[in-house]
């Protein structure tokens, strides 16, 4: 962690205690964050950031806390960035209901805490390697209003990434309840087929990744088709590329699915588009 935060419109050091252990994040996992990537001491992509997080937290009844809006957000994480000497980071913002009772709580009011970490670049680069993936076969994504939102609890991700470890694996794919290829354990999805763009819909429980609208809206701008569908492992075996999104990462490619080898031209075209749109 970087050596001051962010909580509630203070700067604090961020080598001590900042929260107290009644918090509802710890106790109930009651509330959303953002991941957002830092550029020049400004976060990249913050309206769709901001409206996600909104959303999320209507959703979850929780009020957005006191002096709190995406004017006074931007100024914060600049702050934070000049404070801890982090022109480019990594930025975690997490909003939960700030109230004390078990699982019903006595109000609504919002808090928040605003962190960055250091990243060892200041953009987006394609990875040398392509990762390899298999099916995560343990658990399966229920289809939900909460499925498109970053809510505090993540445990099916974290599982599913100690799977990966365990099988010597860089990632895999979730799928949700009805057997659809839905996204990965860090990232939305993407496949390309004869140039085309394929990605599951928001209907089948996938994260609504900020970078996953940000490629879209991209790879549009730019002539290439897009069509949000849902996929299977037939889908992936007839594909020419496969790739994570993320805004910590931009695109991460994948060789290797099973028996299955992809390219990544269309991967390093749409990398080399969204660092440009980043820095304009």
């Amino acid at each position: 962690m970087a050596a001051f935060v962010n909580m509630n419109g203070k700067i604090l050091p961020g080598d001590g205690a900042v929260i107290p252990l009644d918090n509802r994040a710890f106790h109930y996992g009651d509330g959303v964050f953002e991941t957002m990537r830092v550029v020049r001491g400004r976060a990249c992509f913050l309206e769709a950031h901001w409206e996600r997080m909104a959303k999320g937290l209507q959703l979850l009844q929780i009020e957005m806390p006191e002096g709190l809006d995406q004017e006074q957000l931007a100024r914060m994480i600049g702050e934070l960035s000049a404070q801890n000497g982090l022109p480019h980071a990594r930025g975690r913002l997490t909003v939960f209901r700030d109230s004390p009772g078990h699982y019903r709580p006595e109000h609504n009011v919002g808090a928040f805490t605003l962190e960055l970490f250091p990243v060892d670049r200041e953009t987006y680069i394609l990875n040398e390697r392509g990762f390899t993936v298999d099916l995560y076969p343990d658990m399966r994504k229920p289809v939900n209003a909460l499925s498109v939102y970053k809510t505090l609890g993540a445990q099916l991700y974290i599982l599913a990434s100690l799977w990966c470890i365990r099988h010597h694996l860089d990632n895999c794919l979730l799928q949700n309840d009805r057997g659809n290829i839905i996204e990965g354990y860090s990232g939305n999805i993407f496949i390309v087929s004869n140039g085309v763009l394929y990605t599951p819909p928001l209907s089948d429980g996938c994260l609504g990744g900020v970078m996953r609208m940000q490629l879209i809206n991209t790879a549009l701008e730019n002539g290439i088709k897009v069509y949000e569908s849902s996929l299977n492992p037939q889908n992936l075996l007839v594909a020419d590329e496969l790739f994570f999104t993320n805004v910590a990462s931009g695109v991460q490619w994948v060789s290797t699915y099973r028996t299955k080898r992809y390219g990544h031209r269309m991967a390093l075209r749409l990398q080399d588009l969204l660092v440009k749109k980043m820095l304009s």
